[in-house]
């Protein structure tokens, strides 16, 4: 069984030897035109992967709430309005 890298018309012919592979925890390279443009991997890894990405970045929430703050302490430049001539 070919392992590793596979070229998309031999990953179509061999779905399932890909997904065996895969089960078994070796992520599996599809290339196209000679590029690698895909990875397989199984659920559990999938899960794994996106959990501890998660479990990493802060919410977006977090991250608003993580910016200094402002102790209300500084100048303000008087403005004044400008005349606009509305025709």
């Amino acid at each position: 069984m070919k392992t590793g890298q596979w070229r998309l018309h031999e990953a179509k012919a061999h779905l399932s030897q890909l997904v065996d592979a895969a089960l078994q925890g070796e992520h599996q390279h599809i290339t196209r035109r000679g590029k690698r443009a895909v990875v397989m991997l199984s659920e559990t890894e999938y899960e794994r992967l996106v959990g501890s990405a998660k479990m990493a970045a802060p919410s977006f929430v977090e991250h608003l709430l993580s910016m200094p703050r402002d102790d209300g302490e500084f100048d303000r430049t008087a403005l004044s309005m400008r005349d606009v001539g509305f025709e």
